[in-house]
């Protein structure tokens, strides 16, 4: 990717193909290269050569194009369709039930075989529609009802789960969250990614990770190493989101979770990608979006990506102001560009001023 700066955007709730051009357009006219395209379980069913056609319209334009497992296993996005299939493979709580209110989406367990398989042939269907980028996000499984920063009710113990424990630790799976339980939700995500995205890249597909910062979804940038020795994970992100869990200064939220990515990614050798949040921010507050683009570009983030187009206004959780929302967005990646030209420039300048001969090299060159 070199000194390349990747400036992208989420776009869904559109499938209508004169509107995507517009779209799609209006992006590379204010200087975004890259954009994130949802593939749920309902457009493999009813859209795919549809979303054959948005991929095309899209690098047509000179996007780089990342396709999105939007609510594949139940979230984020849609409930999941595939439980209407397969109605036991959803992720259990550890008190028997699979239902919470206090989260009431129904999520698949990622140790079920047949969602294993399932996912393989949605890869299949990515590489039909013309995709070669798969953006994984944000997996999890849910915890809740903390004491003392342990979960009280968690997934999954299902009996998929369970058999998978006692083969592993020879005893039966506890009720309560114990270490071993622990080291068992990330073995599950370790050996669903693996098993996944080693099938993705053997057809020639480049996968992204997209993590919460933190391990409230079982996984997180500060519980995933074992995740990131996945010679098949080629790039790893996160979306410190601002104003999410009440963060007053968006700066410093954002600064040092976005170092932490960076250098995560350093250290395995992958690429790394930001998210900034471009959704239900109250009125007044766009500008936030600018104070976490500078935060993100300060901290050493070179594939930097907003949630979403034109501040998500097809979604109920959109900005209020979707066109003040688009603007300072356009603005926010526009004032990181010109910084990144700068830079680019400065080196090169510096390197020219350091070395005198390049000038002598030059004219010998130019005078033969």
């Amino acid at each position: 990717m070199g000194d390349t700066l990747i400036k992208g955007v989420a776009y869904h709730g559109n499938r209508m193909l004169s509107h995507v051009r517009e779209d799609m357009m209006d992006l590379a006219r204010n200087g975004f290269n890259a954009v994130v395209h949802m593939f749920s379980h309902n457009d493999m069913i009813r859209h795919k050569k549809i979303m054959k056609e948005i991929i095309k319209i899209s690098e047509e334009f000179g996007l780089k194009v990342y396709i999105d497992n939007w609510g594949l296993s139940g979230a984020p996005g849609e409930p999941s369709h595939f439980l209407s299939w397969y109605p036991n493979a959803h992720q259990v709580y550890n008190n028997g039930n699979f239902k919470n209110p206090a989260f009431p989406r129904v999520l698949i367990c990622f140790n079920n075989p047949d969602f294993i398989e399932f996912t393989k042939e949605w890869i299949d269907s990515v590489i039909e529609i013309g995709g070669k980028r798969i953006m994984w996000d944000e997996p999890f499984m849910i915890s809740g009802e903390y004491m003392d920063d342990v979960p009280k009710l968690w997934t999954c113990r299902c009996e998929t789960c369970r058999k998978i424990f006692k083969k592993k630790y020879g005893f039966e799976m506890p009720v309560e969250y114990t270490k071993e339980v622990d080291e068992f939700r990330v073995w599950t995500f370790k050996n669903y990614f693996n098993t996944i995205c080693s099938y993705g890249a053997s057809k020639g597909i480049e996968n992204s990770l997209i993590l919460k910062v933190h391990t409230e979804r079982g996984i997180g940038l500060s519980n995933s190493e074992d995740l990131f020795e996945i010679s098949s994970i080629h790039n790893i992100g996160t979306d410190p989101y601002q104003k999410w869990n009440g963060y007053e200064n968006v700066y410093t939220t954002i600064y040092p979770a976005t170092l932490e990515n960076v250098r995560i990614s350093k250290k395995y050798n992958k690429g790394h990608h930001l998210w900034i949040k471009g959704f239900g921010l109250p009125p007044g507050e766009e500008d936030d979006i600018i104070a976490a683009a500078d935060a993100i570009y300060d901290a050493g983030a070179r594939e930097i990506f907003i949630w979403g187009y034109r501040g998500s206004e097809a979604n109920d959780y959109r900005m209020p102001y979707p066109e003040t929302a688009w603007k300072t967005m356009i603005d926010a990646m526009a004032r990181i560009t010109e910084r990144h030209r700068n830079e680019k420039y400065e080196a090169a300048k510096k390197i020219v001023e350091t070395d005198k001969s390049i000038y002598k090299n030059y004219i010998d060159s130019f005078m033969k």
